[in-house]
């Protein structure tokens, strides 16, 4: 590419990254593809030289008028971001950044070329120990309780709870972080300079306190509706697991459960009462065996550690994994007939509350099952 000489070639990887940010709609897989066989430089080149290979789909076409050289895309999109950027605090990470969280790169060639971001936590050390909490906009009590002390929960075991910003859910779970003194993200659909929706303003100023705002939508970019449905797998892929809490049959958290899903993510949802609409999609993602059924925050937290225990240690078999405590749990169920849990909680020498999360925990990795109103070993 022509022009600018004098920038560093980890920052012409940097520019070209933010001009397809802003040319392109985010999520297309032709453009990652793409990127990925020819690199940032090349791709951006053909663009400019008018012989881009790239599908409408990408929502290029019309955006580069024929003819512009590189100098006048940076003067035109690059110069005007940046100086917003510095205005609003906000700083752009890309792969192979310190702040890049690694785990955005499970959506291959669906992964953001890369992300706008503003606030004072750190993006990758937050989303090492991270659940996004997802939900119906429109969420009853019931529901909006149940997010809050699962925010709250969160943030008082050290994890980052992740959401959208939205009424409902999403709200609930960032204020029950914030009132936890816990920090919180929100990946919006829009830029993180245009507050979504305008009326929670304050709260997304109060994320940006100790957590963090995240988009891949340019600075300025409007919260259009299909960048709703393109932001769910960035939340998915965020986290270590997302928890459905309301959702009626048709909505966003459905979407948002589906991609974490694909991603071999845990996926959980609360149920609800069965006559309530609110409730209809956790239902129905519970009984696709697409979620795990969860009834607590401490159920939540009992199966993403569970499999974290895993994926970390490596052992070499599920047992091997096991806590002094989930170990002294799996011993007092026993081999043939259900046990009710105040037994099994009695031989373990535990309290019920620790016996039930232990429970969760060997449930999460296959060594014990319900079994009516107790709990028995599996394959017994």
């Amino acid at each position: 590419m022509g022009g600018l000489t004098a920038v560093s070639a980890t920052d012409q990887e940097r520019m070209g990254r933010m001009l397809l940010g802003q040319w392109c709609e985010a999520g297309d897989r032709s453009l990652g593809a793409r990127v990925r066989a020819r690199g940032v430089e090349y791709v951006v080149a053909e663009i400019l030289a008018g012989r881009s290979p790239l599908p409408a789909t990408t929502g290029i076409a019309g955006r580069v008028a024929a003819g512009t050289t590189y100098d006048d895309a940076v003067q035109r999109w690059i110069e005007p971001a940046l100086a917003q950027a510095e205005r609003i605090g906000a700083r752009y990470v890309v792969p192979g950044d310190p702040e890049w969280p690694s785990q955005l790169d499970d959506l291959h060639d669906a992964a953001p070329l890369g992300l706008w971001v503003t606030g004072a936590g750190h993006l990758r050390l937050l989303a090492l120990r991270s659940l996004s909490v997802v939900g119906a906009r429109s969420a009853t009590a019931y529901g909006e309780a149940i997010a809050r002390e699962l925010g709250a929960h969160l943030a008082e075991c050290g994890w980052l709870t992740v959401s959208g910003g939205a009424f409902g859910i999403d709200a609930a779970a960032h204020r029950g972080a914030l009132a936890a003194s816990g920090a919180t993200a929100c990946v919006l659909a829009g830029g993180v300079d245009v507050p979504y929706p305008r009326s929670h303003a304050d709260l997304l100023a109060r994320i940006r306190e100790s957590g963090v705002l995240v988009s891949e939508s340019p600075l300025g970019g409007a919260a259009m509706r299909h960048r709703f449905l393109t932001r769910n797998r960035l939340i998915a892929a965020l986290s270590r697991g997302t928890v459905l809490v309301e959702a009626a049959v048709r909505s966003g958290g459905r979407s948002t459960v589906r991609e974490a899903a694909a991603l071999n993510r845990v996926v959980m949802a609360f149920p609800g009462p069965v006559t309530s609409p609110m409730s209809a999609g956790c239902h129905a993602v519970i009984r696709e065996d697409t979620a795990q059924l969860v009834a607590s925050p401490r159920e939540v937290l009992a199966l993403v550690e569970g499999r974290l225990l895993l994926e970390d240690q490596g052992p070499a078999t599920q047992a091997d994994a096991l806590g002094w405590r989930e170990q002294r749990v799996l011993d007092a169920v026993p081999a043939r007939r259900p046990a009710p849990l105040a037994n099994i909680a009695r031989l373990a020498g535990l309290g019920l509350a620790e016996a039930m999360a232990a429970l969760g925990i060997l449930d999460a990795l296959g060594l014990v099952r319900r079994a009516g109103e107790g709990w028995a070993r599996s394959g017994a």
